[in-house]
Parts: structure tokens; C-alpha cells; sequence
């Protein structure tokens, strides 16, 4: 059986936490910015979680995560 390859653009986005659940970044962040309100771009700061319904294609990108 052949080692599966990596997606590089996924492995760059996304990293797990301990607890075995995927870490994202948000989008709508790099521009436009001036229409968005503060408490708006504040949020997107933050990470977020990737949904249980997505779960399973991230996990097929990143086979070793």
C-alpha cells in the first residue's frame, strides 16, 4: 500500500487540537474591512471549529493529522 499524499493547501489551513477536533481560521478578513464593524472583525480573530459535517473531507486532505 502506497503512502497517501498530503493536501498542502489544507495542511497550511488547518491544525488538531488535542482533543482530536480541527482548528480553522475565519474568512472575510483581508479586505473590505472599512464596512465591517469593530466587534465584527474583532470575532474573526479568533479560530474557529471545523463543522462535524466537514469533519470527514478535512480528514481525507490531511490523512495524518
Amino acid at each position: 500500500m502506497p503512502k497517501v499524499k498530503t493536501n498542502r493547501g489544507a495542511a497550511k489551513r488547518f491544525k488538531a487540537t488535542g482533543s482530536g477536533k480541527i482548528k480553522r481560521n475565519k474568512a472575510y478578513s483581508s479586505h473590505i474591512l472599512t464596512k465591517k464593524s469593530t466587534k465584527r472583525k474583532r470575532g474573526l480573530r479568533k479560530s474557529g471549529l471545523v463543522a462535524e459535517a466537514d469533519r470527514k473531507a478535512v480528514k481525507r486532505m490531511l490523512p495524518y493529522l
